[in-house]
């Protein structure tokens, strides 16, 4: 069995969130049971001398256009990348857009990546394609159009980005006009790409199981829960997991001091390195930390209406995120109305967050909703106890109460009320030593690796082979 993973990031070439980490431990876990390799856009800002161009190219016919493709390879911790080369997709400076918003042909340059993967997995004789989020979504209907013998699994890693496009981008991609309606791509009148991912594939997944039943809901199905519903008997809800030999606080390269849940007053080295740096005071203060895109999803409007409330707590905030340029504008005074209160905002800085998991008291994540989370693994695993929202993989991964990995806080709803009431629990936790102790080793000794995770996706591979 061969199989071909391809996705629009993958760590560590190129990463915007929890897909490029997804595309690097899944894919590594996957080997220990079958053959994988993994394909990747080369984007403009990928260094391609330090990539070896290899002697396999073609030309891709779309929509009348013909697009002269070049692949390129690299080797990283034993898995092999390809790099699809090609005009249009390889020209950015950005995966997906710049300050004005996305860029307009993105239509064409993921079909174009689409097309690539589908022509390289005959060339390497993949048995299964593994497509992932909107950019590859255009892989299960280009091989179901060519009558190919490759099976194809689709991953949806988060609904609400569904790469939508006015219609005569269907002729663009080179798509016959037969694909506009409603059991197709068409999508109120414009065409969505993801659609092609649910419909076309063999095998449907999302990332934690709670999220493939929300996204059969109104409340959680962006417009396509009728569609999931019609797809359920082949969707599948995996939760994902964790690299724990890159997130490791025992040999973590970024710490002032690595420790262990035996050895936790060095956690707290970290913490006091931390607040010095950003000139913090009060040590025996809860620290609370928060490591995010700014998007809505991620319950920044939530953060925003409790900051006062929050604040004015006896605690400390470091909140380290990037993107929506509105949020920014809100959150900076905040910082100059409150000592207590550090945004870091310059750009995502792995080392850092690295840094910011090992001294935390507590993760903070309100999200709406969340198809799985990685952070709160991150966080459970350096002994920083996560207070989520119980939505999606939250649920699965959080718990307040019994004996499954990891214990946390959990807000039931996103209101002002119950985060900050959240806020307040997670302060009478810390001021009660033993039982905060206890809870940061049980969390530090739970197994979020990978393994389990990648057993699933090879019983889907075998079975979709049988």
């Amino acid at each position: 069995m061969k199989t071909l993973f391809c996705a629009s990031e993958i760590y560590p070439y190129a990463k915007s969130g929890g897909l490029a980490d997804v595309g690097y431990s899944l894919v590594k876990a996957l080997g220990r049971h079958t053959k994988v390799q993994s394909v990747m856009p080369l984007y403009g800002f990928m260094p391609k001398e330090e990539f070896e161009k290899t002697d396999i190219s073609f030309s891709i016919n779309l929509g009348g256009l013909f697009y002269k493709v070049s692949i390129y390879e690299a080797f990283y911790d034993g898995i092999k990348t390809y790099f699809v080369d090609v005009p249009l997709l390889s020209a950015t400076e950005e995966m997906y857009g710049d300050a004005k918003g996305d860029y307009a042909n993105n239509d064409i340059r993921f079909a174009l990546f689409c097309a690539a993967v589908v022509k390289l997995a005959q060339i390497i004789n993949a048995d299964i394609i593994h497509a992932n989020d909107w950019h590859s979504a255009l892989v299960p209907l280009m091989v179901r159009r060519a009558k190919l013998k490759i099976k194809t699994l689709f991953s949806i890693h988060n609904l609400a980005y569904q790469g939508i496009f006015e219609r005569d981008s269907l002729a663009r991609v080179g798509l016959e006009e037969s694909y506009f309606h409603m059991d197709a791509l068409e999508f109120y009148g414009r065409v969505n790409f993801l659609k092609a991912g649910i419909i076309y594939s063999d095998a449907l997944t999302t990332v934690s199981p709670t999220y493939a039943k929300e996204i059969q809901t109104k409340e959680f199905g962006c417009g396509l829960e009728g569609l999931l519903q019609l797809y359920k008997a082949k969707l599948t809800g995996i939760l994902n997991g964790i690299d724990e030999s890159v997130f490791n606080p025992q040999n973590d390269a970024a710490l002032l001091s690595c420790y262990s849940s035996e050895t936790l007053a060095k956690k707290y080295e970290n913490k006091k390195a931390l607040q010095m740096e950003f000139g913090l005071s009060g040590l025996k203060k809860p620290l609370f930390v928060m490591i995010s895109r700014l998007v809505h999803q991620k319950g920044f409007d939530l953060l925003i209406e409790s900051l006062d409330a929050f604040l004015m707590e006896d605690v400390n905030f470091v909140l380290l995120a990037n993107g929506d340029e509105n949020y920014k504008k809100t959150l900076l005074p905040y910082t100059k109305k409150y000592k207590n209160f550090r945004f870091l905002c310059n750009g995502y800085d792995e080392p850092l967050s690295h840094r910011i998991y090992a001294a935390g008291d507590f993760l903070l994540m309100p999200s709406l909703y969340e198809p799985c989370g990685l952070n709160q693994m991150i966080a459970a695993r350096y002994g920083t106890i996560p207070v989520v929202h119980r939505v999606g993989g939250l649920k699965d991964s959080v718990h307040e109460r019994g004996g499954k990995c990891a214990h946390g806080i959990v807000m039931r709803e996103a209101s002002k009320k119950t985060l900050i009431g959240a806020v307040k629990r997670a302060i009478m936790l810390y001021n009660n030593n033993a039982k905060k102790e206890e809870m940061i080793s049980f969390n530090m000794n739970c197994n979020f690796s990978f393994a389990k995770s990648a057993l699933l996706y090879h019983k889907l591979y075998k079975k979709l082979l049988s």
